[in-house]
């Protein structure tokens, strides 16, 4: 694996890796806009009542604006393949690395395998086809919808690019026929929803709403997971990850108001809510409606596929590099085909967890795809979360261990600004890993009441089992992982019989 700066040049043909450049400044946009903004996420942060979107404005501006500052100056100084791996690999060494890396990664196979396949699979059920609930159609559905993100991650950049584009552009449309038709909605039977919503941040709310936003908000460092297949990182990384994080802010705060605007807040429900409301608001369009309906919910399907392929596309590059460093069991698990350019092995692998985690998602609350959704969701959310509890530090290493390194793009006010902008993402995230990792332990500090089974519709032993399940075995992988590799990287190499294809690194 290359250990230094490759060039930026993009009359190169080819990087360190041996993989060609086929990223430009508008695909990174694409890219970071169809892995960031989380069609899952909507409902379930409308949730939250009209402090949902207080709160959306709030984080947006104190978390999403440092956040992107942070990761737009490190990602154009630190542009090799694999993105953060590298960056923790620098700043705290392999294991450390090995192990943020495998939380990054696995977060996408859960969350693909958990609430992006429910979700798609309700909303087909509700609005296109009828599957059931376990029926072979149902389990047919779902292993359909996962292999097809996978298949796509599979696929060259070069080509795989452009469905993730086409994801994007099919999210941001449907987001916006959603808001412009609320607003009609609304001005034709008039805005109800508004009625008992109250928009004075709480901190219940907060608990209950952080660890959901920052997820929702969290992703624009995953391009440089590609970096060594962009055209010039340096100079588009910034400006991508700058008006991507402006679209995003957009797509989530104005469909969460105007979600709230015509759906009372009780009423609204996480895996149900989007579509549910625009069920209700496509009724201005008449006889029209249910074609419209229908089409809106294929949209909103495909978007979910290629939302799931996006992170597929990056992390997979990420784990991909871990193992071909030696810091995740076999360095051929991190081989890129000769002929694609795409680590077939660990998208192979990132399907099998993936199908693993959906079919154990669905025993856990026996058939109650709400439960399941909130449930798997928040196992994403944790993991997710407690990746970037080691990769803030690191960038923060890096920026004061290798003040020398070329920074084509600064945070504001040098030093102060970035560390600034550092301890105010670090904190949001510890707040959200928490609550997260635990939810009712700080509502209980604050004297809030919470009923553990009526928020989640599952015990609190069963949502702990899974949740601190999850990352006890992920470390005991990681830890094997790495004691593998350490042992394959000492063991005296034998002999081949016959020419052999190394894993590109």
């Amino acid at each position: 694996m290359s250990s230094h700066l490759t060039s930026s040049d993009p009359r190169t043909p080819d990087t360190a890796t041996g993989l060609p450049r086929s990223l430009k400044r508008f695909d990174i946009t694409a890219m970071a806009v169809a892995a960031v903004i989380s069609f899952d996420t909507v409902g379930q942060i409308a949730t939250g009542g009209g402090e949902a979107a207080t709160w959306t404005a709030v984080i947006a501006l104190f978390f999403l604006v440092p956040y992107a500052l942070l990761f737009a100056e490190t990602g154009a100084a630190f542009p090799q393949e694999g993105g953060p791996y590298v960056w923790v690999k620098l700043a705290l060494g392999r294991p450390a690395a090995a192990l943020t890396t495998l939380f990054y990664w696995v977060t996408n196979p859960i969350w693909l395998g958990g609430s992006l396949v429910f979700l798609a699979a309700e909303t087909w059920d509700g609005f296109v086809f009828p599957l059931g609930s376990g029926t072979v159609a149902d389990y047919a559905f779902k292993l359909l919808f996962v292999w097809a993100a996978i298949l796509t991650a599979v696929v060259s950049l070069r080509r795989g690019k452009w469905i993730t584009t086409a994801g994007a552009l099919v999210k941001v449309l449907a987001l916006g026929l959603f808001t412009l038709t609320a607003v009609l909605y609304g001005i034709e039977h008039g805005f109800h929803g508004l009625t008992d919503t109250r928009f004075t941040p709480t901190t219940a709310g907060f608990l209950a709403l952080v660890p959901i936003l920052l997820f929702a908000y969290v992703g624009f460092e995953a391009p440089n997971a590609a970096g060594e297949e962009m055209h010039d990182p340096q100079r588009d990384l910034p400006a991508a990850l700058g008006r991507s994080a402006a679209i995003a802010a957009c797509c989530y705060l104005l469909p969460v108001l105007a979600l709230l605007a015509v759906v009372p807040a009780r009423k609204v429900t996480g895996i149900g809510g989007f579509m549910e409301g625009a069920r209700l608001v496509f009724g201005v369009y008449g006889g029209a409606s249910g074609p419209l309906l229908t089409l809106t919910a294929v949209m909103f399907v495909f978007a979910l596929l290629t939302q799931g392929s996006a992170w597929m596309i990056v992390s997979d590059r990420m784990q991909a590099m871990a193992a071909a460093d030696g810091a995740f069991f076999t360095r051929s698990l991190g081989a890129f085909h000769p002929g694609l350019g795409t680590p077939v092995r660990t998208n192979l692998l990132s399907g099998a967890v993936a199908t693993v985690f959906m079919l154990t998602a669905m025993q856990l609350a026996d058939g109650d795809a709400g439960a399941v959704f909130a449930v798997v969701l928040t196992v994403a959310v944790t993991t997710l979360l407690l990746s970037y509890l080691v990769v803030v530090p690191a960038l923060v290493v890096l920026r004061l261990r290798r003040p020398d390194t070329p920074r084509p793009y600064r945070v504001p006010f040098g030093d102060p600004g970035f560390l600034t902008c550092a301890a105010l993402v670090y904190a949001w995230i510890l707040a959200g890993s928490w609550s997260a990792l635990f939810p009712g332990v700080l509502e209980g500090l604050f004297g809030i009441d919470y009923v553990f089974q009526d928020v989640w519709g599952v015990s609190r032993l069963s949502f702990e089992a899974f949740t601190l399940g999850t990352v006890a075995v992920l470390l005991l992988v990681g830890t094997v992982g790495l004691t593998v590799a350490r042992r394959e990287a000492a063991a005296p190499p034998v002999a081949q019989a016959g020419p052999h294809r190394k894993a590109r690194s």
